[in-house]
């Protein structure tokens, strides 16, 4: 088993606080690579997970978590 990125639970906090992709790329200057290693479950900097985290007020687990995978499964 391998452990993965999943952001998920972003999803769910972005549209409890009533907020976009879109407000993201914007207001937190987030390239749409970013964004787009995010919607395939690739890894992003820390960096870029705290400022998300600042900018919905809410903690890490509330835009990643970790989800167990096969070891052979290739992406």
């Amino acid at each position: 088993m391998k452990l993965i990125p999943s952001y998920k639970p972003m999803e769910i906090t972005l549209i409890r606080k009533d907020k976009t992709k879109t407000d993201l790329k914007r207001d937190l200057k987030i390239s749409p690579a970013t964004l787009a290693k995010m919607s395939k479950g690739e890894n992003v900097a820390l960096s870029i997970l705290i400022n998300i985290c600042e900018y919905l007020e809410c903690n890490i687990e509330d835009v990643i978590e970790l989800v167990q995978t096969e070891e052979n499964h290739q992406s």
